[in-house]
């Protein structure tokens, strides 16, 4: 949807008019992450009082490897979701064809910004219910064959794609300047190594994007305390059991103590369907942290540099400490990894400044 400000505002009020027999009476855009699409929150005349406008837009090519299809609409996954219990928006009506969900607004404080004012025992039942989501998103499946999720899945080309990212922008700095070919082609073959040793992995659904921008925390009725939705959920795929923990636990945004990640992990991997053994688990999740915190790591740098988004330059140090301690783990599994190792122990810890 490419509609500019004005007719969107006189869209998104002729629809809920139409669908909810209410009146819109404000608009407000609701920032943005690294993704392009649209957010505008609506204040109404009439119940449900405020919801949000999700808007498609054209992908930004950065964000998927070369002839990937686009991510999926957010239905029917959504709908699959809430039918089995999992927190996620309620839907209130939309328009498929131009890209427009209305939704449940619940609220702006999402666990990042929770976790600003938590205590440690607060931050810790936040975590423990967070991951205690993936175990079930795990045991869903797709009996109707209708969800695009479950014929997706973390293959060969997207860990090519990750690596390449990791080549093109993250090499660099840790080179302290341009990569030549050669050591871009020993990138891949590390990723490609990692792919090779996930192909033996079983294959769950996961969220994708598991993180704390992620999850809302939305007051519950009853004095039930504060509970966690997920939100951003289209991009949702088939991949290894430890990938969403990964996205949770090694998230950029917050940063846990070690012991803490661990304290979860322990907790959460027998309760995974296919329960792991630790040694197995532990070792998939630091080789998923080198992908996945790789990829952002590059994402981050992409957006400084290139985007002139200074806003993610906050954020390259963490995915840089993640990849470090990850790296120094997995090292002695193969040549290629100590290599990789090598290069990611000379990653600066500075943010990036954007370009002049």
């Amino acid at each position: 949807m490419t509609e500019g400000t004005h007719e969107l505002a006189a869209s998104l009020a002729t629809l809920v008019e139409e669908q909810l027999g209410v009146t819109v009476l404000a608009q407000e855009p609701i920032k943005a992450g690294l993704g392009l699409r649209r957010f505008v929150r609506l204040s109404l005349d009439g119940p449900p009082g405020r919801l949000v406008a999700r808007i498609e837009a054209p992908e930004d090519p950065a964000g998927r490897p070369p002839g990937l299809p686009p991510e999926p609409s957010l239905e029917p996954l959504r709908r699959r979701l809430e039918e089995a219990g999992l927190p996620v928006p309620s839907r209130y009506g939309g328009d498929p064809r131009r890209g427009i969900d209305l939704l449940e607004d619940l609220g702006d404080l999402t666990l990042e910004r929770a976790l600003a004012v938590a205590s440690p025992a607060e931050r810790r039942a936040l975590y423990q219910e967070a991951c205690g989501l993936v175990p079930r998103l795990q045991r869903l499946d797709d009996p109707r064959g209708e969800l695009r999720a479950f014929r997706r899945r973390l293959d060969r080309s997207l860990f090519d794609y990750k690596a390449d990212l990791f080549a093109r922008h993250s090499l660099p700095r840790a080179l302290g300047r341009p990569a030549r070919e050669p050591e871009r082609r020993a990138v891949r073959r590390a990723f490609a190594w990692i792919a090779d040793y996930m192909a033996q992995a079983p294959e769950r659904l996961a969220h994708r994007d598991f993180q704390s921008q992620n999850l809302l925390v939305h007051p519950a009725g009853g004095g039930a305390g504060a509970r966690l939705v997920m939100i951003d959920l289209q991009g949702a795929f088939l991949a290894p059991p430890e990938y969403d923990l990964v996205c949770l636990l090694r998230d950029s945004y917050v940063e846990l103590p070690d012991a803490e990640v661990q304290a979860h992990l322990e907790r959460v991997r027998p309760a995974l369907p296919d329960a792991p053994a630790p040694d197995t688990f532990a070792r998939r999740f630091d080789l998923l942290t080198l992908t996945r915190k790789g990829k952002d790591h590059a994402r981050y740098l992409y957006a400084v540099e290139t985007r002139g988004d200074a806003r993610f330059g906050a954020y390259v140090p963490a995915a840089a400490r993640a990849l470090r301690s990850a790296a120094a783990r997995v090292r002695s599994l193969d040549p290629c990894l100590a290599r990789l190792a090598d290069w990611i122990a000379l990653l600066p810890e500075e943010a990036p400044a954007c370009a002049p």
